[in-house]
């Protein structure tokens, strides 16, 4: 590698990529355009983006909707106040997600540790642990001349509490300690690269309802809210990839055996949107774009942004508008049956604008409750051109109920 910015553009995921000083924003078309005049994907990207993936088999059944669904210990990633609602008193889940099987790597993988404990009728805490491996890499520079070997990995550690405000409403609070070593001890021209830290927050409500015989859940939640990290001594820092997500189930209660739930939930990134450094003129020449380095020191600007600037302004910070901060949300649709509270069919759609990431598939699944032990298994199937890490894989989760196990006296 010749410099630092090289590495950190090939090994630690190119942060940023989408805002290269060659793209070429047209007012008109209200998106960035290649040279045949066509729209180009915008994407918001963020450093440690493994805090996004979804780690449990039931919600990644069900087009990785969480929010608002019936709690249980993976509650943690999407909305921790959900644990104020839980009926067990003790649970815990482990999950083994296998990453990029199709191309044959057998050692990339994310695995999620997560339980939660009922204080009382008002009060519940959880915890989680997410470790992701990036498996076994021999770094090169760009002529091939080796750099090393390395292990890159990724952990959060969280710890949540969740408390009722009202026998309908919770409330929850998590905070983690986010560890992302993906070239540590690595020297490139003389510059150390280290391991990425950072401390982050979420906070969440919960509202449960009835209607009629049926129940209405919606949640919402903040997550990562923290401290932007880098990878050397270098002045560029990126965002967490901050999150902002809402989201509804509608269960009905069938008869006594049956019983089926919708669920939607909506996701928006609380990233700055990256911002081309040229603009398309009146003549449709480019030209520098005046809000892309306003204060001219060589930085575009919406790196320089900090974190709660970042946050506060990705509601309205996309040169293409309105129109273009819809396309940044994500909507996850999920359907659940369940026979007598044991056997779960579960089904769900991922969708995400072409020009955000594209993003599409559908999932199905599975899941099997007998006592004290819970199996979800769940697979995804692309409905589009984008490869998806997960396509055609198989994941799958346990579950285990120490109440059950010890006859309810924990």
């Amino acid at each position: 590698m010749k410099n630092l910015k090289t590495l950190l553009t090939l090994v630690i995921a190119a942060i940023y990529l989408s805002a290269d000083a060659q793209a070429v924003f047209n007012p008109e078309a209200g998106c960035i355009q290649d040279s045949n005049g066509q729209c180009v994907p915008n994407t918001i990207l963020s450093a440690v983006p493994f805090l996004r993936i979804i780690p449990d088999a039931r919600s990644g059944a069900m087009g990785d909707v969480g929010l608002a669904t019936s709690p249980d210990p993976n509650a943690l990633h999407f909305n921790a106040s959900k644990l104020a609602f839980v009926e067990k008193d003790v649970s815990f889940s482990a999950t083994y997600t296998p990453w990029l099987r199709e191309l044959g790597l057998t050692d990339v993988y994310l695995a999620y540790l997560a339980g939660y404990k009922q204080i009382d009728d008002l009060q519940a805490i959880g915890f989680g642990l997410r470790y992701f491996s990036l498996g076994d890499i021999s770094f090169t520079d760009f002529n091939g001349n080796p750099l090393g070997n390395g292990r890159p990995r990724e952990l959060e550690v969280s710890f949540a509490y969740a408390r009722k405000l009202s026998s309908n409403f919770s409330t929850g609070i998590t905070g983690k300690y986010i560890l992302s070593n993906l070239a540590s001890g690595l020297s490139v021209g003389g510059t150390e690269i280290y391991s990425a830290n950072s401390v982050a927050a979420d906070i969440s409500f919960t509202y449960k309802g009835e209607i009629g015989n049926n129940d209405l859940t919606i949640g919402t939640a903040i997550s990562n809210l923290g401290n932007k990290v880098s990878y050397s001594n270098s002045v560029f820092r990126d965002f967490l990839p901050a999150n902002f997500g809402i989201g509804a189930t509608y269960s009905m209660n069938l008869d006594e055996y049956n019983s089926l739930s919708f669920s939607l939930d909506l996701n928006k990134l609380l990233v700055p949107t990256p911002v081309p450094a040229k603009i398309e003129d009146g003549t449709g020449n480019p030209a520098d774009n005046p809000n892309y380095d306003k204060d001219q020191n060589g930085i575009a600007d919406f790196r320089e942004k900090g974190t709660f600037a970042g946050i506060l302004g990705s509601f309205g910070d996309a040169q293409g508008g309105f129109s273009e901060e819809l396309k940044e949300i994500n909507y996850s649709f999920g359907i659940e049956y369940w026979y007598d509270k044991q056997f779960a069919v579960r089904a769900g759609y991922y969708y995400e604008n072409f020009l955000k990431g594209d993003r599409k598939f559908l999932t199905v699944g599975v899941g099997l409750e007998y006592n004290v032990f819970g199996l979800n298994l769940s697979y995804l199937v692309p409905t589009n051109n984008r490869r998806n890490p997960l396509d055609n894989t198989l994941r799958f989760t346990f579950n285990f109920d120490f109440e059950a196990f010890q006859g309810g006296d924990f």
